[in-house]
């Protein structure tokens, strides 16, 4: 957060190269402007754009922020600027930022752009809720024309320009999917075409029965017994902020954990998966493509479950391993791999449910073996990609 807030020689080199490629627009993007910073940091932020100004010359400037509520004094700072041909401001993630700008008002000679379309997520947006706050930012900016066409933007003569925004997102085929569940969703694809519902609405021409298709699916959404289930909002009512944090001490808790599971000094256990075998992907695919039911498909995933535990205990491993997905409001697309670690990819959940039990109340509690008796405890990696891993215990 020095003079150097937006390493303007580095930036200087860039927009020379832009403009030789007779490139006429230039967008910054800023998110950092969200965070709660001093004076000074606003400061030297001004100070590295005024640097820029004359690099920045010839081009239509657009200031990007997003991510959050931008608080009163870095929204000054950027409509304040010299030479700015727009600002983008998130009215998603910062749900105060319209009510900022009905406050201070929004400067006549620049444009806004504004993002209600959120793109960090595939759940369908309300529509008439996006509808109503961008009447309200006409309201204060004036009335514009917004057009769209093969994601290039074209200005036309008028005193202020409305822009609906959208982030890409990666595309998932979605057949694997029920129809309830789809209706909920909306992809890279499906957000343009509400871009452009939103664009046509306000330019007088709504297109009704999209609209109605919409408000339909917020309200199965919302009603959905998939999605709100009483019994998990009445137990997660009932925890106190005390209980977000443990009141024995780990040493307490360790000593608990022998006594119950006897482990050994040195407990040995497997990391990462199991190798899938040219049967096991065999029964996938036919799976997939309802070539097998359902029972044979468990049958298959348990005798293989049964092979790798037997591996395990043949090996003398005291912390075995198994991984299947028995978690309900779970969903998972057909197509919508994302890079995990090297060249591994995994399959991001859609968690559209309350419905998310323990592993305790799951039947795979079970023996799975005449001599031993075996319990299983959930392990998840972390909140943001979770692999139905389940550990088995010797006991």
């Amino acid at each position: 957060f020095s003079i150097s807030f937006l390493y303007p020689c580095h930036y200087k080199e860039v927009l020379a190269e832009l403009k030789a490629a007779r490139a006429t627009w230039v967008q910054i993007d800023k998110p950092t402007l969200v965070m709660d910073l001093d004076s000074h940091k606003l400061k030297a932020f001004t100070e590295a754009y005024e640097e820029l100004e004359d690099a920045l010359s010839g081009f239509s400037v657009i200031i990007e922020t997003y991510f959050a509520n931008l608080l009163v004094e870095a929204y000054k700072t950027i409509i304040s600027l010299k030479g700015v041909f727009a600002i983008g401001l998130d009215l998603v993630r910062g749900d105060k930022t319209l009510e900022l700008v009905k406050s201070l008002g929004f400067p006549s000679e620049k444009y806004l752009f504004a993002g209600v379309v959120d793109g960090h997520n595939i759940w369908a947006n309300d529509l008439e809720a996006s509808l109503t706050a961008l009447k309200t930012l006409e309201g204060i900016v004036g009335k514009g024309t917004m057009y769209n066409s093969r994601s290039t933007i074209k200005k036309v003569g008028v005193t202020h320009w409305i822009f609906i925004e959208t982030c890409n997102f990666y595309f998932m085929l979605t057949y694997m999917l029920d129809e309830e569940i789809k209706s909920w969703l909306t992809f890279a694809a499906q957000k343009i075409l509400k871009v452009n519902a939103l664009a046509k609405a306000l330019a007088g021409e709504k297109d009704e029965a999209f609209f109605s298709a919409n408000a339909a699916s917020q309200a199965s959404r919302k009603s959905s017994p998939r999605v709100n289930d009483k019994v998990v909002q009445k137990a997660a009512s009932t925890i106190r902020e005390s209980e977000h944090r443990r009141n024995t001490p780990v040493t307490a808790r360790l000593d608990a954990q022998q006594k119950n599971l006897n482990l050994s000094i040195l407990p040995t256990t497997t990391i990462g998966s199991f190798p899938q075998t040219p049967d096991l992907r065999r029964v996938r695919r036919e799976y997939k493509a309802n070539k097998i039911a359902e029972e044979e498909y468990i049958k298959a995933m348990k005798k293989e479950i049964n092979k790798v535990v037997k591996l395990q205990e043949d090996l003398d491993i005291d912390v075995l391993v198994h991984r299947e997905p028995w978690l309900k409001g779970f969903a998972f697309s057909a197509n919508g791999w994302v890079q995990f670690y090297g060249s591994r990819c995994v399959k991001p959940p859609i968690i559209y449910g309350d419905d998310i039990p323990r592993v305790t109340d799951t039947p795979r509690v079970q023996r799975i073996s005449k001599d031993q008796t075996l319990f299983e405890k959930g392990h998840a990696k972390n909140k943001c990609s979770i692999f139905n891993e389940k550990q088995v215990v010797r006991r």
